[in-house]
């Protein structure tokens, strides 16, 4: 029913672990975006930013053509829509949840993937730019402990918003975080890494990409040196 368009990044984990969560059939496609796949033609016509997630509907609601959708959290909400599930269908619930979803697409996700970059992919180290986002991730941290000081969940009961921010939080000794400074985060972290379908979302990215990270000078270039004017056309 949904063709995912995938690599195992922390915005490709958000999809398997929805899709894993509700039961949706679907079919994994691999972009190795180390590999520069996320720039063929075909994978473009699904998602014209050259980024994944992306995913196809082959059986949307309205019984018309197959629905492509790039951006993980419209991909989120769309699918939420679609099943009914992990988004709540009350006004104020709903708010609450997609706030805190655009908290994530907007703040944590961008600091965290800048802290990565100039943390651990920038041929050089400029303390500044690394202070600065690793900084950022800590005060995003510090609001998502805030947050989870009287709750177990981000937005009331589990949800697509927990879902955006898990994977963000994955990595966090790479982001220069201890989550011991964020006991309330901590403890809705372990909650939802014990979730079977988060470990079988995980599992399932340990078959897919199965060779460690090595950071050449090709695949900065592919990751990294992309402008307007070598993209395809």
């Amino acid at each position: 029913m949904i063709d995912l368009h995938y690599w195992t990044t922390p915005n490709g984990h958000k999809i398997t672990i929805y899709l894993e969560e509700t039961g949706l059939p679907y079919t994994v496609h691999p972009v190795n975006i180390s590999k520069g796949e996320q720039f063929q033609p075909d994978f473009l016509r699904i998602a014209p930013n050259n980024r994944i997630p992306a995913i196809v509907d082959r059986d949307p609601a309205d019984g018309g053509a197959p629905i492509p959708l790039f951006e993980s959290g419209a991909i989120l909400l769309y699918l939420a829509e679609k099943t009914g599930q992990l988004l709540p269908a009350d006004l104020r619930g709903r708010a609450d949840v997609l706030q805190w979803l655009f908290w994530q697409m907007g703040g944590l996700g961008p600091m965290a993937g800048q802290n990565h970059h100039f943390s651990g992919y920038a041929p050089e180290r400029i303390p500044y730019a690394i202070d600065r986002y690793v900084n950022e991730t800590n005060r995003l941290y510090g609001v998502l402990d805030r947050r989870l000081a009287d709750r177990d969940y981000v937005a009331g009961d589990y949800s697509i918003a927990d879902i955006a921010a898990y994977p963000w939080i994955v990595p966090h000794e790479k982001q220069g975080q201890d989550l011991a400074d964020f006991p309330h985060l901590k403890r809705w972290f372990d909650r939802i890494a014990a979730r079977p379908a988060v470990q079988r979302a995980y599992a399932l990215a340990g078959t897919i990409n199965t060779q460690p990270s090595v950071q050449t000078e090709e695949s900065r270039r592919v990751l990294f040196g992309q402008t307007a004017t070598n993209l395809p056309r």
